[in-house]
């Protein structure tokens, strides 16, 4: 099993005549994705990477039977494709759109309340189940099937963290990439609720950073779950100076809160296993697992 999408979802891509969701949706149909369409308003009925292409998102839905929207659309106009396929009751999208507008986002936010829709993103590297589905920018082949949930705040350490699962033989059900902005969809309570519930993820890996209270959140969710699985963890930002924003928009240590320290607490109070760099994100996971 795996969590979110598999070898039967049905995908189309907002913006996918673009270079860069043309060059991503190329790589994700050479690994196996279903991708069943694209959206670009004013071309309507052509075709592009052998696919049809639709003026809306709505039409896509109706004509493919598409269940996961993959949002490939600049910062200024992403909100408001999210907002459309949030409409069209796609139930789950993914936006990889890096520098998506805050106030935009809080739009985004309010749209999907009371909805059946999920957001992965925006800045998401995307989602994958290995040897079944990708969808976002992520390389693939580090990547092989196994027990092991990831979700991940940042793109890079990711690709770090995959590359030493790798390394000591253990793959993945699903990993996730939620994004690092302060306003987002998804975030690890959600993730971590669905990998908890799925019976072929034995352990869960998360990668943290800075900023925020999503680790802190996620430790006060992790106490009060029934359901126990081996969880690790490596939150990214130790030396990081106050106050001052790191990349990632959420990745902001306004005077001494959302800390390395304080996260790194609160997880282990949890009884998450703590990697102490990101060289040893990998064995880490596999002690946590007892092995």
């Amino acid at each position: 099993m795996a969590i979110l999408v598999d070898s039967n979802s049905r995908i189309i891509c907002q913006g996918l005549t673009g270079d860069t969701a043309t060059f991503h949706c190329e790589k994700a149909i050479a690994y196996g994705s279903n991708i069943v369409g694209g959206v670009r308003p004013g071309k309507g009925g052509s075709i592009h990477l052998g696919l049809p292409v639709f003026d809306t998102v709505e039409e896509a839905k109706t004509t493919t039977g598409a269940d996961v929207s993959l949002v490939f659309v600049p910062p200024q106009n992403a909100a408001d494709a999210i907002i459309e396929a949030i409409e069209a009751k796609i139930p789950l999208i993914v936006c990889v759109t890096e520098r998506v507008p805050v106030l935009d986002m809080v739009r985004v936010k309010k749209a999907l309340e009371g909805t059946p829709s999920r957001l992965i993103g925006p800045n998401s590297l995307g989602i994958i189940t290995p040897e079944q589905c990708k969808i976002g920018v992520m390389p693939t082949h580090r990547h092989f099937a196994g027990p092991i949930g990831v979700v991940s705040r940042s793109a890079s350490l990711t690709y770090e963290a995959i590359d030493q699962l790798y390394t000591v033989r253990l793959g993945q059900s699903t990993s996730i990439g939620i994004g690092g902005d302060a306003v987002h969809g998804i975030g690890f309570v959600d993730c971590l609720e669905l990998f908890l519930a799925d019976p072929q993820t034995e352990g869960v890996l998360l990668i943290g950073e800075i900023g925020g209270t999503a680790e802190e959140e996620t430790a006060e969710f992790l106490k009060r779950s029934i359901i126990k699985k081996p969880i690790a963890a490596y939150i990214a930002g130790k030396y990081a100076p106050t106050d001052r924003r790191m990349g990632h928009a959420g990745t902001i240590n306004v005077f001494g809160k959302g800390s390395v320290k304080e996260k790194n607490e609160a997880l282990a109070s949890a009884g998450v296993h703590i990697a102490s760099s990101a060289a040893v994100i990998g064995t880490t996971m596999r002690q946590a697992l007892g092995r």
